[in-house]
């Protein structure tokens, strides 16, 4: 009897945890915002990787975003994301700069004084 409560209780946790804002699943997803003041951080796409702070993967599913590195989901609707980017035009007018990669490999931060940004 007791260990079915202890499993009872464990899976209670472990399900709050998984729905939680806290949880790294959904700690990527963003929004991209039409208008620079409804944005959280400004983002320049650079052509470059050696350029960018953070190398972004883009991934499919909501559940691939992972944590605070770089696989980032792109969700429909604001009241979704985590964080809501705004795309400049101008690398000056940015908080980060990201490359986008085809690899989920290489996602990453390369300058992680920036990452506070994306928590």
């Amino acid at each position: 009897m007791r260990i079915i409560r202890v499993f009872l209780l464990v899976s209670l946790v472990l399900g709050v945890l998984r729905f939680s804002s806290i949880s790294p699943a959904n700690a990527q997803v963003v929004y991209s915002t039409q208008y620079s003041s409804d944005a959280q951080v400004k983002v320049y796409v650079s052509k470059y990787k050696s350029d960018a702070d953070i190398v972004v993967y883009k991934t499919q599913y909501k559940s691939g975003a992972d944590g605070n590195a770089g696989i980032w989901y792109f969700t429909q609707y604001g009241s979704d994301a985590k964080k809501k980017i705004y795309f400049t035009e101008y690398k000056s007018d940015a908080d980060v700069i990201v490359y986008f990669t085809e690899y989920k490999s290489d996602a990453g931060w390369q300058n992680k004084s920036k990452q506070h940004l994306f928590y």
